[in-house]
This record gives C-alpha cells, structure tokens and sequence, in this order.
C-alpha cells in the first residue's frame, strides 16, 4: 500500500500527486469549507478535491475547518476516485476551543481497504483507536492542525503497536507513519511518500477472571 502525504500544498485538480493508494492532506490544504456557498454552488472546494482524487486515481483525505452557519468545526473530507465519501469530524473539542464536536467515527473504503479516520483532539483518546482497530480497519489517518508538543509521534507508535493498526499521520507541516512493530518514520518533505504491507495481525489472549458468573454460558 502507498501512502502519499502532502505537507505543502493545495487541493486544487491539476495538482501532481506521485502514484498512491491513499494521498493525505493537511488543515492548511482546503481551508475553510462553508456548506452553504458548497451547496449554493459560490464554492467548489469539494469539488476539487474530488477532481484531485480521480485525476490521481486514489482516496484522498484532506484536513479542513467546515462551517454550518455559525458552526465550526475540525473535519476531514474524504474522496474516492472522483467521488465525495464523506466528511468525518472531530469527536473531542478541549477546554475553550472555538468549535463544535461531530458524532461518530469515521471508518472508509479506500483501494480495497478500510481506512478509519482521528481527527485533531480525538488522538488523545485511546478509545478511538480502539474502536476503529474493532471495526477492521487496515488503516488509521490522524489528522492535526499543529503539533503542539511531543505527545502525538508517541502516541501513534503506541497505538499502532498495541491495537495492531498502522497510523498515518499529519501534524502542521509534517508527515509521519507507524507500523504495528513500534516503528516509527517522519518527514518535513513538501510531499513525501511511504510504503507498507499491509496485513492483520492477530493473537490469542487467555485471562482469568475470579468468579463463575463469567463463565456459566461457556464451554470451560
């Protein structure tokens, strides 16, 4: 699987992407995307990227701030081979952050694979890759606006590591990818790619839990 990440650049159609599965770009590539000029046809941003996405013949995942009226909020649209898939949200907003929060996680289909999607602040809860890890996804996509400390490469080599996911990762201007043997790789490059095989990973994991109750429907 080829992974593609762009950390300088727009979203525009006749943007040159190298051949990739998946390209990912970062909050500063869309910019803001008002629904209602969207729909009122005033903006093309989704457009593009849809354009971008079959001209490159890949699934595209682009960081964006998204408007609904007075509403903001951190989101990532997803395009697929010239088609819109859909738009995920962040699930967390922190302390006095000027957004809103979105409801669900987002889980696509992308050249064969399932790729979940974390967006901004939902990084900092395990519980996201957990569930994204649950439902089968050959991918996680992490996308940051900044990297505000050094948490986030830490947390990606974690998370690839103990839920058995890869995490491709864009924070501000740089582009990271950890595999699920705890190895991690970065890149300030303008556009930089990376390559892995992907493949699940599975173990059998045996406890024991004091009490019967556990274990009356069981065959133990």
């Amino acid at each position: 699987m080829k992974l593609c990440v762009v950390n300088e650049g727009k979203v525009q159609k006749d943007f040159k992407l190298p051949e990739c599965d998946v390209a990912l770009f970062g909050f500063g590539s869309l910019g803001e995307v008002d629904y209602q000029e969207e729909i009122a046809g005033k903006s093309f941003k989704l457009e593009e990227a849809a354009r971008l996405s079959k001209n490159a013949d890949c699934a595209l995942f682009c960081g964006c701030v998204t408007i609904v009226k007075t509403h903001a909020r951190k989101s990532v649209c997803v395009c697929e081979r010239g088609k819109l898939a859909g738009i995920t949200d962040s699930l967390f907003v922190m302390d006095n952050e000027n957004f809103k929060s979105g409801a669900g996680v987002g889980v696509y289909s992308a050249c064969g694979y399932k790729v979940g999607l974390c967006v901004e602040n939902d990084l900092l809860f395990p519980e996201v890759i957990k569930t994204l890890s649950l439902c089968g996804c050959n991918l996680v996509v992490a996308v940051l606006s900044e990297l505000k400390n050094a948490m986030p490469p830490l947390l990606i080599r974690a998370y690839a590591y103990l839920y058995g996911v890869p995490v491709l990762m864009c924070a501000g201007k740089t582009a990271y990818f950890a595999d699920t043997a705890g190895v991690i790789a970065t890149s300030k490059q303008d556009i930089c790619l990376f390559e892995t095989d992907i493949k699940n990973d599975y173990h059998v994991v045996s406890t024991r839990v004091r009490g019967k109750t556990c274990c009356e429907n069981s065959d133990f």
